[in-house]
Parts: C-alpha cells; sequence; structure tokens
C-alpha cells in the first residue's frame, strides 16, 4: 500500500472548529467573520499558496462590479439586474444578500484601510456600466486588497497554514468532519479534522488552454485548477449550471482584462475593426460575448477597446487605475509593443473557457445561507453558485459562511475519519511519486485542455460534446500514468485531476441542457433557441450512490422581486 511514510514522509493531524479552504476573497473574510462570531472557536485557514498573495485578487482590484451604496441603488434593483442579465435562471434570494450586505463589506473594508474612490463631496464615486443602475466603484488605490486582508486575519487569532493543498472532504455519518491533503513542500499527508468546512477555492480557471498555449496563462489565477468543485462533487454535494461557461473579452496575447467596464465610464467603448461601437454594454455578460463572437466572424474584427478619441487627461487617468492594480504588467505589455492608447485600441479576443459563478453562473449549488447539500460543508466565492457574484458577492458570501459555520457546530464533536478512506487517499495522491518517470504533469494537462478546447469550446456541437465526453472519461487512464519527483509537481498532478472531474461534469452539464441560454456561454448550434417552457430550471449533478455522475432538474425557486422575462430581455446589440 502506498503511503505517505512510504517516500519518508510524516501524517501531520490537526484539529479545529471551523476549517476554511482557500485563503483568497471569499476565504479571509470567513475565516475573520467565524472568529468574529465567536472568538472562542478555533478557526483555520487553509492555503495552498501563501495567503499574503493568494486567490482571484492576488495583486488588488481596480474596481467593484457590485456595490449598492444607499442613494444610489437598492438591493431589489440589485435583483432585478441580475435576473434579467442570467436569463432567469437564479436564486433570487441568494443574490439578494450580495446587495443587501455588500454596502456593510464596504464600509468594513475601508475601515481596514481600504480606498474607494470618492468625488469632490466624499460620497462614493459611483459609475454606470450595467445597463440600469450604478454598481462599479472604482478602488485606484486597490494594489494592497490582499495585504489588508491578511492582516486583518492575524489581527483577528485565525490561524493560517500556508502551503498545504486540500485533495478531499472528509464526510462522516453523513456530515463534513474536515479535509485531506498533503504539504506541497514537505510532502506530508496532512488529516485535518474539523467540526464545519467551508470550501472557498475560487474558480475553475485552468479549464481551456488560452489561445497562447501557456498552461499558467490565464485569466483567473492560475492556481484555481478546480479543486473546490471536484472536492464538493466526490464530497456527494450538488452542483449546479456547470454548463454556464466563463468566458471573457481579453486583450490578445496578454489574457487580463481589456477593463472596458474600467473605461466606459470616462467614455470609451468596445468597437469593432471599423471603430464602431457594436454593443451598447459593457457589462459582461452571454449576450455581450454573443455579440463580440458574431462580430469577429462578420468580417467586422478584430474588436477593440477603443480610447484614442479621448483626450490626453482622461487616457492618463485610464492608465493610473489600469496600471497600478489588478494586473501591474499591463503597463509594460503595452510599451513593449509600443502600443499607445492615444493612437492604438486594445485588440482583444475571446478567451479560454471556464468554470466561475463570479462572471457567469457555475458553481457548488448553495443557499443564500453559503450551506450546501452536505451539512456542515458550506462555499462561498467564484466556486459558489451565485451568480455574477463578483468580489463583493465573495466578501459577502464569505461573511455569510463564517457566521453560519460558528452558528452550526455549536453541540457538535469532532468526527474520527475512516481509516479505509485515510488509506486510499494516500495511495491516490502519491501514485504518481511510484513513477518519477513517468509522463509530465505539463504533457498531460495540455494535452487535457486541448481536448476541452476543441470538443466544448461554444458554440457548442452535441457530436463534439459527446466525443469530448468520451476522452475526458478515458483520460483517467491518461492520469494513472503520470509521475512526479517531488511535492511540488505532486501538487500539479492532483490538480489535473481536478481539471479532468470539471471537463467531465461541464461535458455532462452541457449535453442535458437542451436550449441555448446565456449568449455564448451555453450556445448549442442543434438547440439555438431558449426554451423556457421546457428548460426553466437548474440543471444539477452530483456523485450517486455508485459512484456515477447523475444529473438532473431544480426548479427556480420563487422569485421574492417580479421580473417579466418576457418582456425584460438583455438584450446589448446596437441594431
Amino acid at each position: 500500500m502506498t503511503t505517505a511514510e512510504s517516500f519518508g514522509f510524516n501524517t501531520q493531524h490537526l484539529r479545529t472548529d471551523v476549517l476554511v479552504v482557500g485563503g483568497g476573497t471569499a476565504g479571509t473574510m470567513a475565516g475573520i467573520k467565524a472568529k468574529q462570531a465567536n472568538p472562542d472557536r478555533d478557526v483555520l485557514i487553509l492555503e495552498k499558496a501563501n495567503i499574503r498573495r493568494s486567490g482571484a485578487i492576488a495583486m488588488g482590484m481596480d474596481g467593484v462590479n457590485t456595490a449598492v451604496i444607499p442613494g444610489n441603488s437598492t438591493p431589489e434593483q440589485y435583483v432585478r439586474e441580475i435576473t434579467i442579465a442570467n436569463d432567469g435562471i437564479v436564486n433570487q434570494k441568494a443574490v439578494y444578500e450580495t446587495g443587501r450586505l455588500g454596502f456593510a463589506v464596504i464600509q468594513e473594508l475601508e475601515s481596514w484601510g481600504v480606498k474607494f474612490q470618492k468625488d469632490p463631496d466624499g460620497n462614493y464615486d459611483l459609475k454606470q456600466v450595467h445597463r440600469v443602475g450604478k454598481y462599479v466603484l472604482p478602488m485606484p488605490e486597490g494594489k494592497d486588497l490582499k495585504k489588508i486582508l491578511t492582516r486583518q486575519v492575524k489581527r483577528h487569532g485565525v490561524q493560517v497554514t500556508n502551503r498545504v493543498m486540500a485533495t478531499r472532504v472528509i464526510v462522516q455519518n453523513g456530515r463534513a468532519a474536515g479535509v485531506v491533503g498533503f504539504d506541497v513542500r514537505s510532502g506530508d499527508f496532512v488529516v485535518i479534522q474539523a467540526k464545519a468546512v467551508i470550501l472557498c477555492t475560487g474558480a475553475c480557471g485552468r479549464l481551456g488552454l488560452p489561445a497562447s498555449g501557456y498552461l499558467y496563462g490565464t485569466y483567473e489565477n492560475p492556481t484555481n485548477a478546480g479543486d473546490g468543485y471536484a472536492m464538493a462533487y466526490h464530497a456527494g454535494a450538488e452542483l449546479t449550471n456547470i454548463e454556464c461557461f466563463q468566458i471573457n473579452p481579453l486583450i490578445k496575447d496578454y489574457n487580463g482584462p481589456a477593463c472596458a467596464y474600467v473605461a466606459s465610464p470616462f467614455g470609451a467603448y468596445t468597437a469593432n475593426a471599423e471603430g464602431h461601437r457594436f454593443i451598447n454594454c459593457d457589462y459582461w455578460s452571454g449576450q455581450m460575448m454573443l455579440e463580440i463572437y458574431k462580430e469577429l466572424n462578420s468580417g467586422n474584427g478584430p474588436v477593440h477597446l477603443k480610447m484614442y478619441h479621448l483626450d490626453d487627461d482622461t487616457i492618463a487617468e485610464i492608465e493610473s487605475i489600469l496600471w497600478a492594480n489588478e494586473r501591474p504588467s499591463r503597463g509594460r505589455f503595452h510599451e513593449g509593443r509600443g502600443e499607445n492608447y492615444r493612437t492604438h485600441g486594445v485588440e482583444m479576443n475571446i478567451s479560454e473557457i471556464g468554470l466561475c459563478s463570479g462572471h457567469s453562473a457555475s458553481g457548488v449549488w448553495v443557499n443564500e445561507r453559503a450551506e450546501t447539500t452536505i451539512p456542515g460543508l458550506y462555499a462561498a466565492g467564484d466556486m459558489a453558485s451565485v451568480p455574477h457574484n463578483y468580489m463583493i458577492g465573495a466578501f459577502v458570501y464569505g461573511r455569510i459562511a463564517g457566521e453560519n459555520a460558528v452558528d452550526y457546530l455549536q453541540s457538535l464533536d469532532h468526527l474520527e475519519p475512516d481509516p479505509d478512506f485515510l488509506a486510499a487517499e494516500q495511495a491516490r495522491i502519491y501514485a504518481p511519486l511510484t513513477q518519477p518517470n513517468g509522463i509530465p504533469h505539463t504533457q498531460v494537462e495540455y494535452k487535457l485542455r486541448r481536448l476541452v478546447n476543441d470538443y466544448l469550446q461554444p458554440p457548442k456541437s452535441p457530436h463534439k460534446m459527446a466525443i469530448g465526453l468520451e476522452k475526458f472519461v478515458a483520460y483517467t487512464d491518461t492520469l494513472s500514468e503520470m509521475g512526479a519527483r517531488d511535492p511540488h509537481e505532486l501538487m500539479r498532478c492532483n490538480e489535473v485531476h481536478f481539471i479532468r472531474d470539471c471537463a467531465e461534469m461541464a461535458a455532462r452539464a452541457s449535453l442535458y441542457r437542451k436550449e441555448t441560454r446565456w449568449g455564448l456561454y451555453h450556445y448549442r448550434l442543434d438547440y439555438p433557441d431558449r426554451n423556457d417552457a421546457e428548460w426553466f430550471c437548474h440543471v444539477n449533478l452530483k456523485k450517486g450512490d455508485a459512484g456515477e455522475m447523475e444529473l438532473f432538474k431544480r426548479p427556480v425557486e420563487p422569485y421574492i422581486i417580479d421580473v417579466d422575462l418576457k418582456k425584460e430581455t438583455y438584450d446589448v446589440a446596437v441594431r
């Protein structure tokens, strides 16, 4: 039997009350809020990198997309906007929480030293990017956001274990009881018992392969390999809307956002090769991506972010925001190519596909209390399905998960993990080390993600998806041929397992929903129209008792805010 000791590694046993897996936006807030709810409880954040610079906001953030500020907009308006943008497939109660609690999050972040843009009168300087309502709040000095959060984690007494990768959730007696994983530096096998587990591992940003061909040149943080999606699935939790892919309009060859949502309030806009505007709203949506796809394939492409018609002072202000936060290499990228916003548009193309509720809708099913379908297992951030959640939504659901987890565990004791489960997981984790000369993880991952591009990239063909599904299932055998020479390569091998799980989920869910919805996100060539009569539902999946992937429909919850989807459609095309 393969064990950690087989390779000279130790086994570490840890215990905590609340375990947060992932130390990004949602994870840091979940840890802080759990500790605020009850300072006597032990709270541990587990992070496979280092929480000082991990997650989607590793290098800061240039703005908030979902700021519901009193006097400017209301939670009810926000729910209406997201419902329409999401073609009606939402749990409005869950979306409402982002609108209801977002302002309190902004105020708390501000009290910690995070700065938001204000006008000369000291009011929040909100910008309009959505079709209706102002929700975008710039953060010109948002580069240190992650360091500020890390400082608050320490001040609140939250324990942090960096460089440990979780691989599976322990489910005992029908509830989450901890996780297992390994130290990506020392190789030690790590068993953590917990009374409640909060998954905050971010998006699956490495599902598709970028046009550049670089494995880690992704739009999302390249460490986001769908860890939480796969762990939740193997724990038996439901996932939802996995057929709704994340696709972004990105800077060509850079894989960072062109940031039309930042520049458009200053007068910039997305234009075709002739300089003409063809979409009337730069808020990211499947409908927006469909119009870009059409323009690129109409002979009017390529498309670009147009700023060269603006005055020099305005362009300089845009540069000061875009080049200092989130993607600080952006200025150097343009400089190296001799490009200037005053004379050049920022050429954009369509990104690789991924899974992310923050930018679309895919994720682990949660209700408005951040509860998954497994008792004691919570999820928040980009991996929890609260559509179009973005950064503030991650903070809000980190808060909700942290507070509810502490409330949930009050009368619970720790459970001892099943020895057979631990032995089986050790054997699975360390298998690549038994064959150090096996196929390198880079080759296995490259081929897998190229298959994702070939067979799942929208517009979706049923025959191609069926071929892709067959290959993803068969790829399990290829994974067993991977070799690793050290704990770091072992981490990469386990990430490839997560990506394969996500690819199979994406293929099965895409074949299951027989309609086109969310614009380009789920555009089926054989069912080109939306079909509310039969498909006004969530497509959920879970691991069945026999170990097979099961798909089923979950009804859309009754709306709490009236929206007439027959009259209020999300159409962003300039006619």
